[in-house]
């Protein structure tokens, strides 16, 4: 490899590492061809799966400021460098491990810290994103759904309570001041009667 190749591997190698979320460093001693497809087949769309060459990996880690792989960049290398949920990733690579047990996971960063192989099956061991999220989902449509029902509890009842003092207020409400408006006399009616009876007494004495 000319010197201008290893430069773009490197600059290529650094980017991967500065644009990944996490990258798990596995030694793949023994695997064939069709193993190492079927790996990366697994990982797609969460994780690039790159077989690389040590001495070009460690200077690209160290310009991109990892300093995770430190010591562990010997044998044949290869880096899965995750740029979807690293606990689906962690989930993959564990499984096809006890599969194929030639796939060695040697350790691993996530957001610039540095993880152990048994943190990495610690965190394969976790929900990945989608479960947390539909877990979440589900968790706040309950929480609407109890809200609204708390919500619409109160006001029911006071629904239920101004009905009830409505109808409790026309039963209540007092019948004497209607019988009184029906015995008061109309004055009308009140002074007809005694101009009839004028009239009566007065032709009575011209005769």
């Amino acid at each position: 490899m000319s010197r201008s190749d290893k430069a773009a591997a490197v600059a290529e190698l650094t980017e991967k590492f500065r644009s990944s979320n996490a990258a798990v460093l596995t030694e793949y001693r023994g695997l064939t061809v069709k193993q190492i497809t079927e790996l990366r087949n697994t990982l797609r769309g969460n994780a690039t799966y790159a077989v690389v060459k040590n001495t070009l990996t460690e200077l690209a880690a160290k310009e991109a400021g990892v300093d995770a792989f430190e010591g562990q960049l010997v044998g044949p290398s290869a880096i899965a460098f995750v740029e979807g949920d690293p606990v689906t990733v962690a989930k993959g690579l564990r499984d096809f491990a006890k599969a194929n047990p030639l796939l060695v996971i040697k350790g691993g960063v996530l957001e610039g810290k540095a993880l152990t192989a048994a943190e990495i099956t610690k965190l394969a061991d976790l929900e990945s994103r989608e479960v947390l999220l539909a877990k979440l989902a589900g968790a706040m449509n309950a929480s609407l759904a109890k809200a609204v029902y708390l919500f619409a509890a109160p006001l029911s009842q006071a629904a239920r309570t101004i009905d009830a003092l409505k109808a409790k207020k026309t039963d209540d409400a007092p019948a004497a001041p209607a019988a009184e408006a029906a015995e008061e006399p109309n004055p009308t009616e009140a002074v007809a009667p005694a101009e009839a009876t004028e009239d009566v007494a007065t032709g009575g004495d011209d005769a």
